[in-house]
């Protein structure tokens, strides 16, 4: 009697462990659905469809393998090789300068004076605002009959006739880089701010003990404690603007021509353009293979970071 009591409880508290752990599961399984429906069946999909060949012909019909055929046009056609050099150069000098700008807006928000939490919060309006209601602003504003940029320059003598911003093959990707940046400068500001506000003041205590300007705090103190938040804030930004499609679709829609086309434009164009959507796919994946290295390299980083 004594071995069946013991043994029954055994396998009760056996039985209310596995329920217990599986319980635990269970509070995650909605995001565990989330995901496979809505993040991992789609990218799944997609690598499916970009080694078919399915198009507007045969959409509702047989589709078959034809392995990596959609990869090598799309790597010959000289559409895609525009497009991924503007993609650098939007990624690149948007990243820069909201970057540069954020990181001066963030020094000077640490600082304490009056009226700074007011002012935070209206640098907040540009990032918080609708992607279509700040194309479609920035539209206006580059219009070359009517926008105030060119009254502006005109005015101040810089230009002696208007220039139509977004319909020029030389401006018009220029014109989608500025309102990038414009959109975001607060979002790099607030991340750096937060970084910043968890300095330890102590250490420029002793700086300033020692003799240290505030160039040498930033350099030797601000500069490296920083490090991890700016690798982040980088490696974010990175992934989002290599990948902004709204907001140029919205200014310039890739034109005039190839000239603003970046890779999620010209992939979008041929999926729903030209209605080639397994070379959409193709050119999809490999910008999501990109971002993937992107990543690899950061978390390669910061695993430096951690050993040092």
């Amino acid at each position: 009697m004594k071995s069946q009591s013991i043994d029954g409880s055994y396998r009760g508290h056996r039985g209310g462990k596995w329920f217990s752990t599986w319980n635990n599961y269970l509070f995650v399984l909605p995001a565990l659905v989330f995901m496979a429906v809505f993040i991992i069946y789609p990218i799944l999909y997609n690598l499916v469809l970009s080694f078919q060949d399915v198009n507007v012909y045969n959409l509702k019909g047989e589709h078959h393998f034809i392995g990596l055929s959609n990869y090598i046009k799309s790597l010959k056609d000289e559409v895609f090789y525009i497009s991924t050099k503007n993609s650098i150069v939007f990624t690149i000098v948007s990243i820069f300068f909201q970057f540069a700008i954020g990181f001066a807006l963030a020094l000077f928000f640490n600082m304490k004076f009056p009226g700074r939490n007011l002012f935070r919060s209206l640098m907040l309006l540009a990032w918080m605002l609708p992607v279509v209601i700040t194309g479609t602003v920035f539209q206006w504003m580059m219009s070359g009959d009517y926008g105030v940029i060119n009254y502006f320059l005109q005015a101040l003598g810089i230009i002696d006739k208007p220039v139509n911003w977004l319909s020029e093959g030389s401006t018009a990707l220029l014109g989608t880089i500025v309102a990038n940046i414009w959109t975001g400068i607060p979002f790099n500001m607030i991340i750096l701010l937060s970084g910043l506000q968890t300095l330890p003041t102590q250490l420029y205590e002793a700086a300033k003990l020692d003799g240290a300007n505030r160039f040498l705090q930033f350099r030797h103190i601000t500069l490296p404690l920083m490090r991890p938040t700016i690798l982040v804030l980088l490696m974010l930004g990175i992934i989002y603007t290599f990948k902004v499609f709204d907001l140029i679709f919205i200014m310039t829609a890739g034109g005039p021509v190839t000239s603003s086309t970046v890779l999620p434009i010209y992939a979008y164009q041929l999926s729903f353009t030209t209605f080639e959507f397994s070379q959409g796919a193709a050119v999809s994946m490999i910008m999501f293979v990109l971002l993937i290295l992107v990543a690899v390299v950061y978390l390669r980083m910061s695993n430096k970071e951690e050993v040092h």
